[in-house]
């Protein structure tokens, strides 16, 4: 703080003498004049800059909750998933997430890997880990939000820049992440489904993505199909 007062003190005082230097000689051609006023301009210019606010802006934690911007995830696990996505830190991973949605390419994919207490993933055509979407991998768009409990991340490969269709949700807190996958949105609701969604390293019957939409777009939730119960044999009257 004293370093940025003290910056600030010495450009406001190159303005002022800058200034004055210009109005003390009113001689000499306008050239002249011109280099002195566009240097008082400069120094000025200068003392502003300094005098504000040096800290780095977060983005903010949460956002007004918005249709065009919400993801829903009607699961096989039970009911639907509202993700608040977040165009403002990872614009062209929401997109990507939209277009795909749009597509129809999220609906009837599995969840393939999911550890408890970490991470449910999902988002891949193969589900095995290895598969994605025919569109180019997507340049990072790491963040400082933090991986806590729901929020929604990007899957990628090795390299940084290698993140496609894949994502997943985070079950407990993994700071360990942070700044290394594109975080782009965070549940807001439903999230006892995510719970709910079947553990494994693959599943034995792993939970399904029945429909992903845009909640603009208005659709309506999809539940999974009700099993027949069987008929009971107990008390059946003999023959």
């Amino acid at each position: 703080m004293r370093f940025t007062c003290a910056l600030k003190t010495v450009a406001i005082g190159i303005a002022l003498t800058a200034s004055g230097m210009a109005y003390a000689q009113g001689g000499g051609s306008k050239g002249d004049e011109m280099k002195k006023a566009e240097a008082a301009a400069r120094a000025a210019e200068n003392a502003k800059s300094l005098g504000g606010d040096l800290t780095p802006k977060l983005p903010p934690a949460v956002v007004p909750a918005d249709p065009q911007n919400i993801w829903d995830l009607d699961l096989s696990s039970g009911g639907r998933v509202r993700i608040q996505l977040r165009p403002d830190i990872a614009p062209n991973h929401v997109e990507r997430i939209k277009e795909l949605t749009r597509q129809g390419f999220y609906n009837g994919l599995k969840f393939h890997r999911v550890i408890p207490g970490f991470m449910a993933q999902g988002g891949d055509p193969k589900g095995d880990g290895t598969g994605g979407s025919t569109l180019p991998d997507l340049k990072a768009e790491f963040n400082p939000m933090p991986h806590l409990r729901g929020t929604v991340s990007m899957a990628r490969a090795q390299s940084e820049d290698s993140a496609n269709s894949q994502f997943f949700i985070v079950l407990l807190p993994r700071m360990q992440l942070d700044k290394k996958y594109t975080v782009f949105g965070r549940v807001i609701e439903g999230m006892n489904y995510v719970d709910a969604i079947a553990q494994g390293e693959p599943p034995a019957n792993p939970t399904v993505i029945l429909q992903a939409s845009i909640e603009s777009d208005g659709k309506p939730p999809v539940t999974a199909p009700v099993a027949p119960v069987a008929p009971s044999i107990i008390g059946a009257p003999a023959k």
